[in-house]
């Protein structure tokens, strides 16, 4: 299965997928609600450095998910 960002303004309720992006609604509740819980961390940290925290996970994940341990 391919990712595929959410399309502004072209998103959907309806059903079980969006008509937009394509991907089910359930992908995109669980997406944000990781999204959610990045940014409320980083907040709670306090960091002055957001953009080095979200390039870090970001490199994190995708280290994790080409070299699975």
């Amino acid at each position: 299965m391919k990712f595929n960002p959410c399309i502004a303004g072209k998103c959907t309720e309806e059903g079980t997928h969006c008509m937009g992006c394509g991907r089910s609604h359930e992908e995109i509740a669980e997406t944000k609600k990781m999204v959610k819980a990045l940014v409320g961390f980083a907040q709670k940290m306090n960091y002055d450095n957001i953009e080095d925290f979200s390039n870090f996970i970001g490199q994190s994940v995708l280290k994790k998910l080409q070299n699975p341990s």
